[in-house]
C-alpha cells in the first residue's frame, strides 16, 4: 500500500513537472510572437516615417530649383505639403510605437524637416542656405536610423571587425 501511495505521488509530481514545463515554453513561444509582430510594426512606421521624410526633400527640392530659375514654384509646393501632411501622420504611429530615443531622435528630424519647409515656403525669409537645412534634416535622419536599428535590435551584439594588418 505504501509503495503504491509513493508511486502515485511520483506520478502526480511527474505531471505537474511536465504540465508547468510546456506553460512555461507556451508562454514564452507567445511572447515571442507578440514581440514580432510589434517589430514588424515598429519597421513598417518607421519605413512609413522615413519615406515621406525623403518626400518632403524631394519635393522641397523641386521648390528651390523653381524658386532660382523663377518658375512657380506652386506644384512643389503641393507636392510638399501633401508629403508633410502624410509625414505628421506617420510621426504619430512612429512615436505610439518606438522607444523614446527613437522618438526623441524622430521630434529632431520633425525640426530640421520643417526649417526646410520654412525655407522652401518663404526663401527669402533668412531661414539658412537649401542645402545647410537639407543636411541637418539628412544627419539628423542617420541618427533616426541608428536609433531605429537599436529600437529593433538590429545589429545588436554584432561587430564588425577589420582585418588585422601585418606589418
Amino acid at each position: 500500500m505504501v509503495t503504491q501511495v509513493i508511486t502515485l505521488i511520483g506520478v502526480l509530481i511527474g505531471a505537474l513537472a511536465s504540465f508547468l514545463a510546456t506553460a512555461m515554453a507556451e508562454r514564452a513561444k507567445f511572447r515571442r510572437e507578440i514581440a514580432t509582430r510589434w517589430d514588424e510594426r515598429k519597421l513598417d512606421a518607421y519605413v512609413q516615417y522615413t519615406s515621406c521624410i525623403k518626400e518632403v526633400l524631394r519635393a522641397a527640392r523641386t521648390v528651390f530649383a523653381a524658386w532660382e530659375a523663377d518658375q512657380d514654384p506652386a506644384d512643389g509646393l503641393a507636392a510638399m505639403e501633401s508629403a508633410e501632411a502624410k509625414r505628421s501622420v506617420h510621426f504619430e504611429g512612429l512615436v505610439l510605437l518606438a522607444d523614446e530615443d527613437a522618438a526623441e531622435v524622430a521630434k529632431r528630424v520633425n525640426e530640421r524637416t520643417w526649417a526646410v519647409l520654412r525655407l522652401a515656403r518663404d526663401p527669402g525669409g533668412g531661414h539658412g542656405a537649401p542645402e545647410e537645412v537639407g543636411l541637418a534634416v539628412i544627419e539628423a535622419l542617420n541618427d533616426f536610423h541608428k536609433a531605429a536599428k537599436a529600437d529593433l535590435l538590429i545589429g545588436r551584439g554584432y561587430r564588425a571587425t577589420s582585418p588585422q594588418r601585418r606589418m
